[in-house]
Order: C-alpha cells, then structure tokens, then sequence
C-alpha cells in the first residue's frame, strides 16, 4: 500500500514510542485487522516470511545462516515470524549485541507452530503490541467529538451530535472493521467476515493444533460462541448448546481445544474480572466475559445480516455490546489501559470498567438505546459506584452509558455521560 493511501490507526503512536525504549517489537492479533499494513508504514526493510516463493529458502537460510534473514536497514520488518520460529532467538541474540533500540519489527497472526523451537522468552528485548480490526474512530464511522480521555478529565459538561441510526449500526456490526472491508463499498464490504470465518475454521484453527481437523464442529461451537456474547457462560453450556443443535455431543475438553485454539489466533477475547474494593464481602464472579475481536465474526457464525438484527433486537443488543468492547479496547490501549468486566452473585453487573494504569478507572454500561435503557444503566451505574469503598481505592473518574443511537452525548444531572458511539474516540 502507498504511504499517501494509509489510514491512521490508534497503533501508529504506540508503535512509535515502542520503536524507542524496545530493541524489537511484536506486533499481533488477528489475521486481516491491518497489523503488516502499520508496520510497513514505519519500517525500513521487509522480509516477508509467508511469500511462498521465498519461503523453502528462508527455512534453509534459518538452519544454516540465520543471520542473513535479519539483514536490512532498520527497523527490519519479519512479516508472518511465526513461519519460521527459531527467528525469535535469533533476534534476542542479535538485539544483545548491537544494543540498540528499534532494530525490528515483527508481525504474525497465530503463536508459533512449534515452541520447542524458542529458548528465550524474549523478555526485556521485546515488547508487544496487540492491534485489533478498527474502531468506528479509526474507519471514519464516528465523528470523535468525545475523548475517552477527556472524560477522566471529568467535564462538566459535554455535548455532541451523532448521525448514526439504528440501520447504520446493523451494518456496522454486520460490516466489522477489517480494514479491507472499510475500503469497499457498502454492497461488497459485507462480504469480508463470512471470508475470514470460513478461512478460521477451515483453515486457521488446523494450523494451530493439528488435531481439530473437523471443520463442522468448529462451526458449531463458534454458533454457540456467538450467540453468547457478553455472557458468561462455562464450557459446559457450549457443549450443551451445540448439542442441541446437533445430535453429536462434544466433550469439554474438545471444546476447551477449540477456544484455546480460537483465542491463539486471536478469534476470541474474553474481558477479564474487575475486582474491586467494595464496602461489603458481596462474592464476585470470577468468569472472564466471552467476546469474539470483532462483531462481523458472531454475524458470520450465525449466518445472519444487517436486517436480521434489526429484527431481532435482542441478539442486536449482544452484538453491539461485542462492538462497543472492540472499540473500548482500541482507546484503551492508546491511555495504556484495559478492559474488564464487573459482576457480582447478586446479579449488579458493570458491562465495561475503562481501567489506567494509574489506578484511575471509568464505568461504563452500553445499551442500544432509548430513554428506558439508559435510565436502566444509570441506575446501575450508580448502585455500583455506591458499593465501591473509596477509602481503600480511588472513587470512579466517570460513569458512562455508551449508546447506539441517540442524537447527542450529554452529562446528565447526576454526572453521569450519555455518549452515542458514533462520538467516541480515544
């Protein structure tokens, strides 16, 4: 791609910084989302290991002259690293020795075939930088009136407009955000998830673990992923779901093999448990929340489009949730924070707790949108925020309900934000 045709991604600047305290970076994360499009903007040679022509000779050149693949001006690009794994210590040996940072760049898109190939962690020579498909802010979907950022700021006031309507959300669930897809009109751009689940299950999962060799059975339990997004439902209630689907059952291990398999190719991404100080003993769930890394993906296992969510608002809801948790997590990275989840046994639940390094955190529900929702999630919100005990951690920087639709973000009287996801930015 021409420099002049590149789009910005949130990465461009973590990269950056990375280039200068690192001898070498590991970009990762899932196939097609852009990871070998960004590196290249900021490298100044390129290997690229998975070009069939070259391949069988840089496998050669990797037992008897390893140190030829690591030739070029820097930072040197090794696109696809994962084809020839002994490259890793290599590349830890090398870096000792010209004690310099910013000497390469790495991208792969599954961890290696065979570890046993990997003396060395990597640890202090390398950093990693996960990227994932595009924010709405990224694909020029949301306007970016309303800063993440600015929100740990607490404001007091905000306000914007979102053009979004509910027919535009369906699509870009449907649409997700491979950066490919972005490029294509309307009419095409739906096209590219069925692609990448087909290749995933056909494909992908096989390279990962030789022996889930059945396509079908993939299917089947990335159906029954999807249709429990942003839930917490154990490997137990997959097998029993895809059962019912299904006159052949699956064991638990099987299906434990198959997420695995999804989440090193990074297909899934569960948000991990928020726990915080709380003024009573209330138990809380310790379940990680299961996500697919992009909406489009749960679209493509369930074999549905734009319209159906429209019809069926409920599993819309799902799917937004799983949207709006990409997108928290790509301005997340960006302020060196992450995502959880918070619920407890009573059943108060926080959909997105923005969590800094610093301590400093922000709560967020999402909701499709509507006066009744909102007020749902403000209220929780509130009795969440109530429970946390501020003496021994810092109260909430800002609680917000992250909407579909809705024609402004606004602060309410309460404090707390009402932000369409058509505003938001990192």
């Amino acid at each position: 791609m021409n420099k002049d045709d590149y789009r910005p991604r949130m990465a461009d600047s973590l990269l950056k910084k990375m280039l200068q305290s690192f001898p070498a970076i590991l970009v990762q994360g899932p196939k097609w989302c852009g990871k070998t499009t960004t590196a290249e903007q900021q490298a100044n040679s390129i290997l690229y290991l998975a070009d069939p022509l070259t391949l069988n000779k840089n496998r050669l050149l990797a037992e008897t002259n390893v140190q030829a693949l690591l030739a070029g001006n820097t930072p040197h690009l090794i696109d696809e690293w994962q084809e020839i794994p002994q490259i890793w210590d290599a590349i830890r040996f090398e870096a000792d020795h010209r004690n310099d940072v910013g000497q390469f760049l790495l991208t792969g898109s599954s961890v290696p075939i065979d570890t046993t190939q990997m003396r060395h962690s990597g640890t202090g020579r390398f950093a990693w930088l996960t990227m994932r498909t595009m924010s709405l802010w990224e694909s020029g979907d949301s306007n970016g009136s309303i800063s993440l950022e600015e929100l740990f700021q607490q404001p007091q006031t905000i306000f914007s407009e979102s053009q979004l309507q509910l027919e535009d959300i369906a699509f870009l669930i449907c649409r997700g955000g491979w950066p490919f897809a972005v490029s294509r009109p309307p009419e095409y751009s739906l096209n590219q998830a069925s692609a990448y689940f087909d290749a995933v299950v056909d494909v992908d999962i096989k390279r990962v673990n030789h022996s889930l060799q059945n396509g079908s059975r993939a299917r089947r339990i990335m159906r029954s992923l999807a249709r429990h997004q942003g839930t917490q439902a154990p490997v137990t209630t997959i097998c029993k779901d895809s059962k019912m689907n299904d006159t052949e059952a699956l064991a638990e291990e099987t299906v434990s093999q198959y997420i695995e398999a999804l989440q090193k190719i990074f297909v899934i991404e569960d948000a991990g448990t928020w726990n915080p100080n709380l003024r009573s003993k209330t138990a809380i769930r310790t379940s990680n929340t299961r996500y697919f890394t992009d909406p489009s993906i749960a679209v493509a296992a369930l074999g549905i489009g734009p319209q159906d969510l429209l019809n069926d608002l409920n599993t819309m809801g799902l799917l937004f949730e799983t949207l709006a948790i990409r997108d928290l997590r790509v301005y997340a990275d960006y302020l060196d924070g992450n995502i959880y989840h918070f619920r407890d046994k009573n059943g108060l639940e926080c959909d997105a707790v923005v969590h800094l390094r610093n301590g400093h955190y922000g709560l967020v529900e999402i909701k499709l949108g509507g006066e009744k929702l909102i007020e749902e999630g403000a209220a929780s919100l509130a009795k969440l925020e109530s429970k946390i005990d501020t003496d021994r951690m810092f109260a909430p920087s800002f609680k917000m309900v992250l909407t579909a639709v809705g024609n402004m973000a606004y602060r309410r009287p309460d404090g707390i934000y009402v932000v369409p996801i058509g505003c938001l930015k990192n």
